[in-house]
């Protein structure tokens, strides 16, 4: 059973997409096909009355539910214009809780989603009551999935060198700094990653940069590695830009906390063995 629940929590991570604004997604289809629906109209029945659900809860569907056209190819080279669905984790909740649960895959899909739904409702709804060093986690990890997506974003935008792409966001962000500029400016240690050592505000600046390159990178259609790494640098100087319009402080000159998440999380672990 254990086996079969990590495969498929693999499954639904392996087709998770993240938008612009850091969110998670999931499309209809591609979830069709996970659930072991062979018919459009066996999901689609499910959509609706999970629209229904969010309805009655007071949700805006169009923003659970957005609706999304797309080319399918048919025999003999023809195309169809079909009908798809970018379904924010809600609604993914939603659509599986109207399945039926004797199918094994429904179950751990209910399963799923009401943990990873309650975990997000949390971590939004809760945060200005964290700590400094809750911030930094919950940031870090916002970093750690925006990197995630903006390198298979750079990648397929001709990029091949991701170091030195990401050291252009770096330069116009850090007015010229690389990452191992920032590294020694900071005296971190052999292997320590600099975003493990950012306060909350720095995280949030590089999130920001990192979901606006991803998402210029795919609204421009770049196809080159020179284009990419200039939209970076780019992207990286108008963050900056708007931080000194703003009059806020410039991330070089933001305190490096006293410890780095990796050694935080390390004492979590120790305490929760306790």
């Amino acid at each position: 059973m254990n086996e079969i629940k990590e495969y498929t929590e693999k499954i639904f991570e392996d087709i998770k997409h993240i938008d612009e604004n850091e969110n998670d997604y999931w499309l209809a289809r591609e979830l069709q096909n996970v659930l072991g629906y062979h018919q459009w109209r066996s999901i689609n029945e499910l959509i609706e009355r999970a629209k229904v659900a969010c309805r009655e809860s007071k949700y805006s569907i169009e923003d659970h539910f957005a609706v999304q056209s797309k080319m399918i190819k048919l025999a003999k080279g023809a195309t169809r214009n079909v009908i798809d669905y970018k379904l924010s984790r809600y609604a993914c909740y939603l659509i599986v809780m109207n399945g039926n649960p004797q199918k094994q895959i429904i179950a751990l899909a209910q399963t799923y989603f009401a943990i990873q739904t309650r975990k997000q409702e949390l971590s939004e709804k809760e945060y200005n009551e964290l700590t400094e060093d809750e911030k930094r986690l919950y940031r870090r990890n916002q970093a750690r999935k925006g990197n995630y997506n903006l390198n298979k974003t750079a990648v397929n935008s001709g990029v091949k060198d991701l170091d030195r792409f990401h050291n252009a966001g770096y330069k116009g962000l850090y007015n010229g700094e690389t990452a191992d500029d920032i590294f020694k400016r900071k005296k971190l240690r052999y292997r320590e990653d600099i975003l493990d050592n950012m306060g909350s505000e720095e995280l949030a600046d590089n999130i920001f940069r990192i979901a606006q390159t991803d998402a210029k990178l795919k609204r421009d259609n770049v196809d080159n590695e020179y284009t990419a790494n200039s939209v970076h640098y780019e992207v990286g100087k108008e963050v900056r830009e708007s931080i000194k319009r703003l009059g806020g402080t410039m991330p070089e000159n933001l305190p490096t906390p006293d410890r780095s998440l990796k050694e935080l999380e390390k004492d979590n672990k120790k305490m929760q063995i306790k």
